[in-house]
């Protein structure tokens, strides 16, 4: 609603008339002209510390500040526009809930971190139910701690990847919880020295990375579905994170990895489901003996390569996998093996051997030899070859008559049967 001077004092609600003589007094009546909706600051300004205020339905212009415990419920009602400028929504104290308001329109500023919502030091706040578009950065915490960010829909600006911003962004923020949110078209999910948070249960979809870890040791990644994204999870310097239950796929870009691991010890693999991707797990060998993963009771299938290594000094504990209907279970960069690693128990579809004693596990080891994708290996150009009449010609003439010893890349002495 917009305010004149002119306006029947009478046709005006009792809350909006005491917004109109504060706009009055302290000279802000012309900014309420200029957005062309009323700003929802005023009102935030009027309501108590502790206070809860729900404006009437209808469309507010921001930025908003708010400095003190309340609560600020849209009813899912309520659109504030941030006018492009700036970021729309900041909070700077605790105890603060923000429920059922649709954000849009922030500033474009890489730089100045132009969000929807930024928590800048606030601990203790409850953002739920919002739905953030048209806004660069999502919801950015900025060093806040026991948060909780939960069943918000959040996009950010209609560009290319690379341009836009990330969807929910930590920066030196630790013990908050991110669930339940519908994250699509963003630039990444970026945990930046924020150790120990929980995010459970989003779904991230049509983004450049689903979730990026960097220096953040102790997270817990659990129920999670990323789709269609560029890459899925990047963790990187960050040990002690358990990443179980998720479901990844459809991510098939070249280099396109559903999980990738550097230099993160003691980080637990579990139970995820990583389906139709172009590598699935992409890792190093660990530098050091403690920088070691644990990979066991994941699902592999359809993808180009399930699993691949770089670096040869092995230590990972890879048990109790399915790996099923992969173009290639297993790869490992230059002359290197995947040999070193703790194989057991994995169920490999493409095992030759018998199980004649019944007790679940293959007579023999399980033993995956190179061939003719030796070449790819060694030469990665020649990657857009492989499975083409020709590779797959030379793969069966090489496993007929071998001009050479193969390569043996692993051998697991307990292959699972079912």
């Amino acid at each position: 609603m917009l305010f004149h001077a002119a306006m029947p004092m009478e046709s005006v609600p009792r809350m909006k008339r005491v917004v109109l003589h504060f706009c009055l007094l302290t000279g802000l009546l012309l900014p309420c002209r200029g957005f062309g909706h009323p700003p929802l600051q005023l009102y935030v300004t009027l309501t108590p510390s502790g206070g809860v205020h729900k404006p009437e339905p209808g469309i507010y212009s921001g930025p908003v500040v708010i400095d003190r415990p309340m609560t600020l419920d849209g009813g899912g009602k309520v659109t504030l526009d941030g006018g492009g400028n700036g970021t729309v929504v900041t909070i700077k104290a605790d105890g603060v809930t923000l429920r059922g308001l649709r954000i849009t329109h922030s500033g474009e500023s890489h730089d100045q971190v132009d969000a929807g919502i930024l928590l800048d030091g606030a601990n203790k706040a409850l953002i739920e139910d919002n739905s953030l578009d048209d806004v660069l950065f999502g919801v950015h915490l900025k060093k806040a701690y026991d948060n909780v960010i939960q069943a918000n829909r959040i996009s950010s600006k209609p560009n290319e990847p690379t341009l836009r911003g990330e969807g929910v962004r930590l920066w030196y923020s630790s013990d908050n919880l991110i669930k339940g949110n519908r994250i699509d078209r963003v630039r990444d999910l970026v945990f930046a020295n924020s150790p120990d948070n929980d995010i459970i249960d989003n779904s991230i979809s049509d983004s450049r990375v689903g979730m990026e870890f960097v220096f953040s040791p102790g997270n817990r990644v659990e129920g999670n579905t990323l789709d269609g994204n560029a890459t899925g999870l990047m963790v990187v310097y960050s040990p002690d994170l358990i990443i179980r239950g998720n479901r990844l796929r459809h991510m098939r870009n070249f280099t396109s990895s559903a999980l990738a691991v550097k230099e993160s010890s003691q980080v637990v693999i579990e139970g995820n489901e990583i389906l139709h991707c172009a590598l699935g797990l992409t890792a190093n060998s660990p530098i050091h003996p403690e920088n070691i993963f644990y990979l066991r009771d994941n699902h592999f299938a359809y993808n180009d390569i399930a699993l691949y290594f770089y670096g040869e000094k092995g230590g990972h504990v890879i048990q109790g996998n399915r790996f099923k209907e992969n173009l290639q279970q297993v790869a490992v960069s230059g002359p290197t093996s995947a040999l070193l690693h703790d194989w057991r128990g994995n169920f490999w579809d493409d095992y030759q051997g018998f199980d004649r004693n019944g007790d679940g596990q293959g007579d023999q080891p399980h033993e995956i030899h190179l061939f003719a994708d030796r070449l790819w290996m060694d030469r990665p150009k020649a990657r857009f070859f492989r499975s083409s009449p020709m590779l797959e010609f030379i793969d069966f003439i090489e496993r007929l008559a071998p001009f050479s010893k193969p390569v043996l890349v692993l051998r697991d002495p307990a292959p699972r049967m079912r």
